[in-house]
C-alpha cells in the first residue's frame, strides 16, 4: 500500500517551468532517494510535499487523504534540513521537546518522549549541551530527533549530509539506515551524493530538467539504465560512451561485436561499458596508452587515450595490475556487460546480456 501518491504535480514560476507534470508512488516504509544535478527540481519536488512551496497543478495523497490543500503543519509530514535549524539558545533537550511544547503537550510526556528519542539517537549524554558544543554529526542527529517526536506518516530529508565531512557522512548514512530499519519510517531523501543515494535508497528517482528520467532500485539503474542520461549520471566513475564513427575506425571491432553477441551497430547507435566491464588482454580489440591512474586502495581507475575516441577510456582494474603510466595496452569489453543506445532518442534499446 502506498503511503504518499503525487499526481500530475507540476510547478512553474512565470512562463519558466521548474517540474514537469510528476507521477510518483511512495511504499509504507520505504526510503526513496531523489537525485539529480542542481536545478533539476529535486528540493522543489520535496518542498511541495512539505508544503512550503505551491503546486501550480496536481494533486498530493498520504494514506490516501489529499493533503496538498493543507498547512504544512497539518500535513503529518516532518522535515530535516541541510542547515540542521536547530535554535542557538536552546538545549538539545529543549530543541527535540519543542515540536510537542509548542503543541501544548504536558511535561511528563515530552519529558518521556525525548529520553526514547536520546535513546535511539544516542543523545543522552548531550541533552543538556547547546548547540554550539556539538559537532556535526550530532547536530544532525538532533535535527532528526526533533522531526522523530512528532511521530509524522513521513519523513522528508533535503541534502542532511552536505555540510559533513566525509568520515562523518559514512557515519550519518549509517545511522540513518539503521534508524530506518529499527523504525520502518517511509523517507524521501534528496541527495545530490550518488553513494548516499546507491546505500541508503530502496528505490532511486532520477530527475533530469524537471522530468523523472528512471526510477528503480540502486541495481535497476546501475546495470539497467533506461537512457543515455542515466547510465553516465549513476555509477561512479562514470560510465564510457563510445559512439559509432569512432568504433567503425577500429579494426575488426564491428564484426567481434557481432560475432560475440549477434548485433550490427547502426550509424545512429552508440554502445555503453562501464570502467569496470572492461578488462586488459593481449588479445583485445581495442588498443590505447595509460595516461593517468587513479589509485582508489586495492582499485585503480586507468585512463586510456586511444586515437580513435575524443575522451580518455575509463578502465577499472585491481591495483595489483596495474601496468604503469605511457604504457601500452589492449582493451576487450565484457561483452555481455555492453549496452546499447540509440543516440537519436538517447534512450537504452538493450543490454546485450538481455538479448
Amino acid at each position: 500500500m502506498e503511503t504518499l501518491k503525487l499526481s500530475n504535480v507540476s510547478k512553474s514560476i512565470g512562463s519558466t517551468c521548474i517540474l514537469q507534470p510528476t507521477n510518483l508512488e511512495v511504499k509504507q516504509g520505504e526510503l526513496v532517494v531523489i537525485v539529480g544535478p542542481s536545478g533539476s527540481g529535486k528540493s522543489t519536488l520535496l518542498r511541495m510535499i512539505a508544503g512550503l512551496d505551491e503546486l501550480s497543478s496536481g494533486t498530493i495523497k498520504l494514506n490516501q487523504d489529499r493533503i496538498d490543500d493543507r498547512d504544512p503543519a497539518d500535513r503529518q509530514i516532518a522535515m530535516v534540513f541541510q542547515n540542521y535549524a536547530l535554535y542557538p539558545h536552546l538545549t538539545v533537550f529543549s530543541n527535540i521537546e519543542f515540536p510537542l511544547k509548542h503543541k501544548g503537550i504536558n511535561k511528563v510526556h515530552r519529558k518521556n518522549r525525548v529520553h526514547e528519542i536520546a535513546e535511539t539517537l544516542d543523545l543522552h549524554e548531550h541533552l543538556f549541551k547547546f548547540p554550539n558544543e556539538l559537532s556535526g554529526g550530532q547536530k544532525q542527529r538532533v535535527a532528526i530527533g526533533r522531526a522523530m517526536i512528532r511521530s509524522p506518516e513521513l519523513f522528508l530529508f533535503d541534502e542532511p549530509l552536505s555540510n559533513l565531512d566525509s568520515d562523518l557522512r559514512g557515519k550519518m548514512r549509517s545511522a540513518i539506515r539503521n534508524l530506518h530499519r529499527k523504525l520502518g519510517s517511509t523517507i524521501i531523501y534528496v541527495t545530490h551524493d550518488q553513494t548516499e543515494a546507491m546505500t541508503l535508497a530502496d528505490r532511486i528517482v532520477v530527475l533530469r530538467a524537471g522530468c523523472i528520467e528512471q526510477v528503480g532500485t540502486p541495481l535497476e539503474l546501475y546495470e539497467k539504465p533506461k537512457s543515455l542520461f542515466v547510465a553516465r549520471f549513476i555509477g561512479s566513475p562514470s560510465m564510457n560512451i563510445l559512439h559509432y564513427k569512432d568504433l567503425a575506425s577500429i579494426t575488426g571491432f564491428e564484426a567481434k561485436l557481432f560475432s560475440e553477441v549477434g548485433h550490427k551497430l547502426k550509424p545512429n547507435q552508440c554502445i555503453g561499458v562501464r570502467p569496470s566491464a572492461l578488462q586488459i588482454d593481449k588479445l583485445g580489440c581495442i588498443s590505447g596508452k595509460v595516461v593517468d591512474i587513479e589509485y582508489l586502495g586495492d582499485e585503480c581507475i586507468l585512463y586510456v587515450d586511444c586515437l580513435a575516441f575524443k575522451e580518455h577510456l575509463l578502465v577499472k582494474i585491481n591495483s595489483q595490475g596495474d601496468p604503469g603510466i605511457d604504457s601500452t595496452i589492449q582493451i576487450e569489453p565484457n561483452w555481455k556487460m555492453v549496452h546499447i543506445f540509440d543516440r537519436d532518442s538517447q534512450k537504452r534499446r538493450v543490454r546485450v546480456e538481455e538479448s
